[in-house]
């Protein structure tokens, strides 16, 4: 079991889309050189102060580097530490040379090998700063508990580091779940159109048959390979999407809902708030999946709305059909607060808006409440276009 968590450990590959460098980064920068200008010029035991000071500033560069390089920084800023505690053996100072603004600084570096280097990054940086730790303890003549505690201090931003990573890495697993789920249920509402209108193929094709008995034989064959085609191409629709339901799920062989039932949606919300549905333009002819699309994100942000809204009383609700894209507006009245309400549901929304070709966005509004504005792409309809009615 140690060996395999051991090998696990190795294998691990760095976190995917670290950022090379951001703002944050040339503040800590330019703290750290304040840092050490200050404490170079006010600080009066300063050991060997042109070094200290060239020390601490190459270590004040180092954190630049610590997320696309977190191994060769430990290693650079841990073995100068290294190189200037062997130089302080051989020249035995009475006290401990270098600036204390840099050990802060390494503390950052510390930090970011966990956060950002892959397994094996980790285990050979972990040996770098236990080398150097080692041979500190043996440098500097301090106290047992005080050598404890220091080690302690300088392994804590490590810690918080593997703890971050872990609640990074656990998240966009569930987010990806989240997309995983909204594919699948995307994929069944795709199969549960397709097959409905394919089963009625079958149906008549079936019926056509019967009543060409007396025609010409060419039709019985048209009809015959109309049947067939249809019921080769629902069973290899029901066996692709077979692994995404659920065991003992069959196919309902029926639309999802769709704009057609936001009336009915929107009556249920048990009165605490009033809901404003405004529906604008040719909504009958959608494509399924922007049907389903536009009724998925409305129920979303009302089910939201309901939850998190604070002392709001109405909400309003407007779909737009345009030429070539539907739009839909889903805005409530209640109060800012400082938690926003950002879930997972409308990460599955963002994800099926992506797969279709469109666009969603929520967040607070710019005086009250918490706007959901989504624009998907509309496929321009023909004669050929299954429309469907209203119930």
């Amino acid at each position: 079991m140690l060996r395999d968590d051991l090998r696990t450990l190795w294998t691990e590959p760095r976190p995917p889309d670290a950022p090379a460098r951001v703002r944050r980064d040339w503040a800590l920068l330019a703290a750290g050189l304040a840092g050490v200008a200050l404490e170079a010029t006010l600080r009066e035991n300063v050991v060997w102060r042109p070094v200290a000071v060239v020390f601490a500033v190459w270590l004040c560069l180092l954190p630049l580097w610590r997320r696309t390089r977190p191994l060769a920084m430990v290693t650079l800023a841990f073995g100068s530490v290294i190189l200037l505690q062997v130089a302080s053996l051989v020249a035995a100072p009475r006290e401990p040379v270098g600036l204390d603004t840099g050990a802060w600084v390494v503390l950052v570096l510390v930090y970011a090998l966990p956060r950002w280097g892959s397994g094996r990054e980790i285990v050979l940086g972990g040996a770098v700063i236990l080398a150097a730790c080692t041979l500190a303890t043996v440098t500097y003549e301090t106290p047992v508990l005080e050598k404890v505690g220091g080690f302690v201090f300088l392994l804590l931003p490590g810690v918080v580091g593997a703890a971050v990573r872990f609640w990074v890495t656990a998240r966009e697993r569930q987010l990806e779940q989240v997309r995983s789920r909204e594919r699948e249920q995307l994929a069944r509402e795709l199969h549960d159109t397709v097959a409905h209108h394919v089963s009625a193929m079958v149906i008549i094709a079936q019926a056509g048959r019967v009543l060409a008995g007396t025609d010409p034989s060419a039709a019985v064959e048209a009809l015959e390979g109309v049947e067939e085609e249809g019921a080769r191409t629902l069973e290899e629709m029901r066996a692709m999407v077979a692994a995404l339901r659920d065991r003992g799920v069959g196919a309902e062989l029926a639309p999802p809902a769709g704009v057609a039932d936001l009336e009915r949606l929107v009556r249920t919300p048990g009165g605490r708030l009033r809901v404003d549905l405004g529906l604008d333009g040719e909504l009958d002819a959608l494509p399924p999946a922007v049907d389903a699309a536009v009724y998925r994100i409305v129920q979303e942000s009302v089910t939201n709305a309901l939850r998190h809204a604070v002392d709001a009383t109405e909400l309003v609700v407007r779909v737009t059909a345009e030429r070539d894209t539907v739009r839909v507006s889903v805005r409530d009245n209640g109060r800012r607060t400082g938690r926003g309400r950002d879930g997972y549901g409308l990460t599955g929304l963002r994800e099926r808006a992506t797969l279709l070709g469109g666009t969603l966005r929520a967040g607070p509004g710019t005086d009250r409440g918490w706007h959901v504005e989504a624009e998907l792409p509309r496929a321009r309809s023909e004669s050929g276009v299954h429309s469907r009615p209203r119930r």
